[in-house]
């Protein structure tokens, strides 16, 4: 890491020069997720609900110098590191002031290592879960606004319990997610007395998933659980198991969630059931009249990215700059308690009170609560698939 931060010494020296004088007429939010790849599907809602904060921001004219807050979009493909470091590279030379990204979990990472901490950049993920950022070392330039995947194991061994699952296999998408999750999931669920028969990886962009369908089958179980991506890998096991009548329900981690992969198997998915972070109450039923018909404001990590964005404004006004070695300080202090409740709608209201002086403890849309690290507390909304759609059934 030390070498790593010698060896950028001019990269940092650089956007320090560019961030000088802190405030800007125009403020560059990057916005670097997988347009493309596994997850493709979820990506354009998730930019949208972005891209709405900054406008709110931009047409209240309160922020900074009266600034307008302009997004640029760069694409991660999810699951490719040399495309989201040479994107988040790129942004950084237009003169971006944050990064709302990565999105998948080991491209997070990538981005990181090799573009944020060289160039000094702060950077919140709406949707990367792996446990290992939890302790990475990121000189305090990384946070997240969905919970890690070591919470979801926890919730996952809940409904699998509630619901008398005593036996599950389990496969996963073969990357840091994947892992993580299916770590979290196996150890949290033999803790409760539940049998794992199988855990075994699966490679995403592949055809024919028989082999993999026939190791999982042998080992059997109550249900198959699909730690894995729903435009991808997630998407040809699930077919895979359904054609050869191995399993006929599967439990349903957060990457698999979204209207595409009901959408996509059909009635068949029905029963099957899961859950992604989220929440109910007054943020989200906020954000959902906002949008109105522009965009679904609950599709996964959606909420998350308007709260990222938002996270960003409200942090460069309590500091009173765009300077990320400023503003990344207070990002905690707008995120929690004490202060004034924020819910979408009231950033123009949050940005006089920090400009006054005065505190703000931003709920937004997904209940943000930062912990630790500067991630998601999390909540997490329960879905289960019903006829041909998925259906929010409670939180947790």
């Amino acid at each position: 890491m030390k070498k790593m931060l010698l060896a950028s010494t001019a990269a940092a020296l650089m956007a320090t020069s560019v961030f000088a004088d802190g405030h800007a007429n125009e403020v560059k939010l990057g916005i670097l997720i997988g347009f493309t790849g596994p997850i493709e599907s979820l990506t354009g809602p998730m930019a949208a609900g972005a891209e709405m904060a900054m406008t709110e921001v931009t047409e209240s004219g309160k922020l900074l110098d009266a600034a307008k807050v302009t997004p640029i979009r760069a694409d991660t493909g999810c699951i490719d590191n040399g495309l989201s470091t040479s994107n988040g590279e790129r942004l950084i030379a237009d003169g971006i002031h944050g990064l709302i990204g990565g999105d998948c979990s080991g491209v997070t990472g990538a981005i990181l290592q090799n573009v944020a901490i060289p160039n000094g950049m702060v950077m919140i993920s709406p949707s990367a879960t792996s446990p290992g950022l939890s302790s990475v070392e990121d000189n305090d330039l990384f946070f997240r606004t969905a919970p890690s995947d070591a919470r979801e194991g926890q919730v996952m061994t809940e409904v699998l319990m509630e619901r008398g699952v005593k036996s599950i296999a389990l496969t996963y998408t073969n990357n840091d997610y994947g892992k993580g999750l299916a770590d979290a999931i196996e150890s949290n669920f033999k803790a409760a007395g539940g049998e794992v028969t199988i855990v075994a990886a699966h490679e995403d962009g592949k055809a024919d998933y028989s082999a993999e369908m026939g190791a999982l089958a042998s080992a059997g179980g109550d249900l198959l659980v699909v730690a894995g991506y729903l435009d991808q890998g997630g998407l040809g096991i699930i077919n895979a198991a359904l054609d050869t009548g191995a399993f006929d329900t599967f439990g349903l981690p957060g990457g698999m969630i979204g209207d595409s992969l009901p959408t996509n198997v059909g009635s068949a998915l029905n029963g099957s059931y899961g859950q992604i972070a989220g929440s109910g109450g007054e943020g989200i039923e906020k954000l959902v009249a906002m949008a109105g018909d522009a965009f679904d404001a609950t599709s996964p990590y959606t909420p998350e990215s308007y709260d990222a964005a938002a996270l960003f404004m409200l942090a460069m006004q309590a500091a009173n700059s765009t300077d990320p070695a400023e503003y990344g300080k207070h990002i905690l202090d707008v995120a929690n308690a004490p202060g004034e409740k924020i819910y979408p709608g009231d950033l123009g209201k949050a940005l006089d009170i920090l400009r006054e002086g005065g505190d703000v403890d931003y709920v937004g849309a997904s209940a943000v609560e930062l912990i630790g690290p500067g991630e998601s507390a999390g909540t997490y909304r329960l879905i289960e698939v019903q006829d041909g759609k998925n259906a929010t059934i409670g939180f947790k």
